[in-house]
């Protein structure tokens, strides 16, 4: 199995460096879609959509299981066949035990250094999944992040090494800062998941973070919610047609300022019907939801 991953995420290397620009045009974003199930490569409108971006999260210990091992090596086996470029994130363990354990900067250096040799072909890399969310182990650490970071930085030369997603929260800007005080190499790029801005219909979430720093910004989480019950405070709308206004804000919040340079849609297809989250682009069925044609008209009107 992983002599096949390796084989097919070489031929994925080699034809990324040609099938995609170094960089997108200030007014033109890149547009991709987080998900974690490999099946959305099967998917005829995911061929369709026209983008090959996507995000995917491991755990920082994830090749300590056998289980998210061969999640992971199928999960980049089957990007590697469809030509898919990953940006690949850190997060808390899944181990039950140990998920709130926050690694110490050695053995967060050494789980990288087996990941990276692993999947050597993985060139983006993102440090912390939200990591200013008290359900992260690095809340109340951002110094443990902005280590973090470094290390991503100085054992994946020639990467591209975002610094952590943050939630569009009100502690954000603060949080922000400590991580770029404590960080030693320069961080270029932050990422944001400003679901209470896309679904609020404002911008102060993302404007925080655009004065916070003077790195460009990614959005690797965002979207419109179809149905949301996971017990959070924080009120939003739901539904398919709220969706559609949600994903058409995300790309005015994303003309706020040529520093915002990706945007990541989460996610795919819409989990089982007990699930406490759906943003999906199609529903349970396989049917696309109608953000998703916003979405195609964006993709499109990009390659002009």
């Amino acid at each position: 199995m992983l002599a096949l991953l390796r084989h097919v995420l070489l031929l994925w290397f080699l034809a990324a460096a040609v099938a995609f620009p170094a960089a997108a045009s200030a007014a033109t974003p890149v547009i991709g879609v987080g998900e974690q199930n490999a099946r959305m490569f099967e998917s005829k409108d995911w061929d369709r959509l026209g983008t090959r971006d996507v995000r995917y999260i491991v755990s920082w210990d994830a090749l300590r299981n056998k289980w998210e091992r061969d999640d992971t090596d199928a999960y980049l086996l089957a990007a590697g066949r469809a030509g898919a470029r990953v940006l690949v994130g850190f997060g808390h363990s899944r181990t039950r035990s140990r998920r709130r354990t926050l690694p110490s900067p050695s053995v967060f250096r050494r789980e990288f250094l087996r990941f990276h040799k692993r999947y050597p072909y993985v060139k983006t890399y993102l440090t912390w999944n939200e990591a200013n969310h008290c359900s992260q182990p690095t809340c109340r650490r951002p110094d443990a992040a902005a280590r973090f970071h470094d290390i991503l930085v100085e054992e994946c030369k020639g990467c591209t090494i975002v610094a952590p997603s943050v939630l569009d929260k009100r502690d954000m800007p603060e949080w922000v800062a400590q991580v770029e005080k404590h960080a030693k190499r320069p961080i270029k790029t932050w990422a944001l998941h400003n679901y209470i801005d896309a679904n609020r219909f404002r911008s102060r979430g993302t404007r925080a973070l655009l004065k916070a720093t003077k790195a460009k910004i990614w959005f690797t989480e965002t979207g419109g919610i179809v149905r949301r019950d996971n017990g959070s405070t924080i009120e939003f709308a739901d539904s398919p047609f709220h969706a559609v206004r949600a994903v058409k804000w995300v790309f005015k919040l994303a003309r706020l300022s040529p520093r915002v340079q990706r945007v990541y849609f989460y996610h795919w297809v819409a989990p089982p019907a007990d699930a406490t989250w759906d943003s999906a682009l199609l529903d349970s069925k396989g049917r696309p939801r109608p953000a998703l044609a916003v979405i195609k008209r964006a993709v499109r009107a990009s390659k002009r």
